[in-house]
C-alpha cells in the first residue's frame, strides 16, 4: 500500500470516530438537558441509554428496530417489577432469578449477542429491583419512568445521527469489533456473583444513593476489566473512573454557581466530547470512557436531581463509592475469572 492511500485510510478512519465522538455528546447534553427541564425523577437514565445506543453502533436505528427497543425495555422494567412484587419480600429466591437475568445477560454480552439489549436490562435490572424493594415514592410508577427514558434515549441518538450523518447516509466507519471470549461462561458466572453480592449489600444498607452508585458503577466497572490485563492497567482503570467523578464534581460546581439550562448544556456537552469523543475513537478501549461518561452521568445527575428518599451527601462520598465499587470489581474479578484472564501479576511481570 503506498503512502498517499494509507493516510487516506486513516483520514477515512478518524473522521467517521470524530463524527460519532459529537454524536455522543450531542445525545448525553439534549437528553440531560431536556429531561431536567421536564422535572423527570431521574434525568441521566435517558442520556445513559442514549450512550449505550451509540456504543453499540454507528449505523442509526431503523424506526421498528427503536421501538423494539424501547418496548423491550418497556417489559424488561415491567417483568422486573412483577418479579419484585412476587419476591421481593423472600431475598433468595429473589436473588436467585435475578441472578439467573444476570447470567443469560452477561453471557450473551461475552458472546457478542444481542447488540446493546443486555447491557441495558443489566441496568434496568439493577434499577428497577433496588426502586422497588427500597420501595421509594418517586411521584410516578418506576415502568413509566424507564419508558421515558428510553424513548429519550431513541430520540436523542437519533437526531445525534441527524445532526452528523455519514456521507452518503451509510457506515463509513469500521464495524466495532465483538470480542468472544472462550471462558464466557465462566467469565459470566464470577460478573454474576460480584453483581449479586453489591446488590445484596446495597438491599441490607437500605440508603437509595448507595443502591444507585455502587451496583451502577459495578455494572459499568465488568464491561471494562477485561482490559485489565496487568496490575498497571488496573491501577488505570481506577485513575480513569476516578477522574470521571471528579470532573462530575467540578461539572456540579459550575452548575450551582450559573444554574441556567444554556450553562448545564454546554457543561454536558464538554464533558460528552470529552470522555463520548475518546470513547468513539479507540475501538478497543472506548467502552472504558463509554463506563467513565455513564459513571459521570449518574454522579452528576444524583446531584442535580436527587432522588426522593436519598440522603444529602457530599459529592465526596459519591465519589468514594465509586472508588469502592471500582476496587471491590476489581479484587473480586482477580479472584474469581479464570486465571488466565485474572492472574494480572504474571502479566505485569512478562
Amino acid at each position: 500500500m503506498s503512502a498517499d492511500a494509507a493516510g487516506g485510510a486513516t483520514a477515512y478512519d478518524v473522521a467517521p470516530a470524530r463524527r460519532q465522538g459529537l454524536r455522543i455528546a450531542l445525545a448525553v447534553a439534549a437528553s440531560f438537558t431536556v429531561a431536567v427541564a421536564q422535572g423527570e425523577v431521574i434525568p441521566f437514565l435517558g442520556a445513559v441509554f442514549a450512550t449505550q445506543f451509540l456504543m453499540s453502533s454507528r449505523r442509526p436505528m431503523g424506526v421498528a428496530q427503536a421501538i423494539g427497543f424501547v418496548v423491550v425495555l418497556v417489559l424488561a422494567g415491567q417483568g422486573f417489577m412483577i418479579l419484585t412484587g412476587l419476591l421481593g419480600e423472600r431475598p433468595i429466591p429473589f436473588l436467585l432469578v435475578l441472578g439467573l437475568i444476570y447470567f443469560a445477560c452477561f453471557l450473551a454480552q461475552f458472546q457478542g449477542r444481542g447488540g446493546p439489549v443486555p447491557g441495558l436490562i443489566l441496568t434496568i435490572g439493577v434499577i428497577a429491583p433496588l426502586l422497588g424493594v427500597l420501595d421509594q415514592d418517586l411521584g410516578e410508577s418506576i415502568v413509566a419512568i424507564l419508558g421515558k427514558a428510553a424513548a429519550n434515549g431513541v430520540l436523542f441518538a437519533w437526531l445525534a445521527h441527524a445532526a452528523f450523518p455519514d456521507p452518503g447516509g451509510v457506515d463509513a466507519g469500521p464495524s466495532l469489533p465483538v470480542a468472544v471470549h472462550p471462558d464466557a461462561s465462566r467469565i459470566a458466572f464470577a460478573n454474576t456473583v460480584i453483581l449479586l453480592i453489591v446488590l445484596t449489600f446495597c438491599l441490607v444498607n437500605n440508603d437509595l444513593s448507595t443502591a444507585a452508585v455502587l451496583p451502577l458503577t459495578v455494572v459499568s466497572l465488568l464491561g471494562q476489566i477485561d482490559l485489565a490485563v496487568s496490575l498497571r492497567t488496573a491501577f488505570g482503570l481506577v485513575v480513569v473512573n476516578l477522574f470521571g467523578g471528579i470532573v462530575a464534581s467540578i461539572a456540579f460546581t459550575i452548575v450551582m454557581l450559573w444554574p441556567e439550562l444554556p450553562w448545564l448544556f454546554l457543561i454536558l456537552l464538554v464533558v460528552g466530547l470529552l470522555f463520548g469523543g475518546r470513547a468513539a475513537a479507540d475501538v478497543r478501549t472506548g467502552k472504558v470512557y463509554a463506563g467513565v461518561l455513564i459513571i459521570f452521568l449518574i454522579l452528576f445527575g444524583l446531584g442535580i436531581s436527587p432522588l426522593p428518599g436519598s440522603s444529602a451527601e457530599a459529592f465526596s462520598t459519591r465519589i468514594g463509592y465509586v472508588v469502592m465499587a471500582v476496587l471491590y470489581a476489581l479484587l473480586m474479578a482477580a479472584l474469581l475469572w479464570p486465571s488466565s484472564l485474572s492472574d494480572w501479576g504474571f502479566r505485569a511481570s512478562a
